[in-house]
C-alpha cells in the first residue's frame, strides 16, 4: 500500500514538473542560451531605512546608481545574441523575459528609492 501511495505521488510531482517546463511550439525549451546564462544578474541595493534622513538619500542614491549601471550592462551581455539566426524560439523567449524581468526590478528599486524620497521631503516639510 505505502508503495503505491509513493509511487501515485511521485508521478504526480513529475508531472507538475513536466507541466511546469515551458515548452515552444517548435518543440524547444523556453531556456538562456548558454552565453546569456552566463551573464550575471545584479543583486539590488541594499535597503533604505524607513525614516530616511539626507545623508541615507545620498548613499542610496548612489547604490541605485550602480545598480542601474549594471542592469544596463547586464541586458547588454543577454541581448548579444538576440538577433541570432541559430536560437530557437524559446531561446528567443527567454531572453526576452530576462530582459523584461531586469527592467521590472529596476524599476521597482526606482519606486522604492522614490518613495523614499518622498517620505523624506514630507517629513521635513512637517518640521
Amino acid at each position: 500500500m505505502k508503495k503505491i501511495i509513493f509511487t501515485g505521488l511521485a508521478l504526480m510531482v513529475s508531472m507538475t514538473a513536466m507541466a511546469q517546463q515551458d515548452m515552444a511550439d517548435d518543440g524547444s525549451r523556453v531556456v538562456l542560451p548558454l552565453q546569456a546564462q552566463a551573464c550575471t544578474l545584479p543583486s539590488a541595493p541594499p535597503p533604505i531605512p524607513e525614516s530616511p534622513v539626507k545623508e541615507d538619500l545620498l548613499k542610496a542614491q548612489k547604490y541605485v546608481k550602480a545598480f542601474q549601471a549594471n542592469m544596463a550592462d547586464y541586458r547588454t551581455c543577454i541581448d548579444k545574441d538576440a538577433g541570432s539566426t541559430e536560437l530557437t524560439w524559446g531561446n528567443q523567449q527567454a531572453i526576452l523575459g530576462a530582459h523584461d524581468y531586469s527592467v521590472e526590478m529596476e524599476e521597482r528599486v526606482a519606486a522604492m528609492f522614490n518613495e523614499a524620497v518622498r517620505a523624506y521631503k514630507a517629513s521635513i516639510a512637517t518640521e
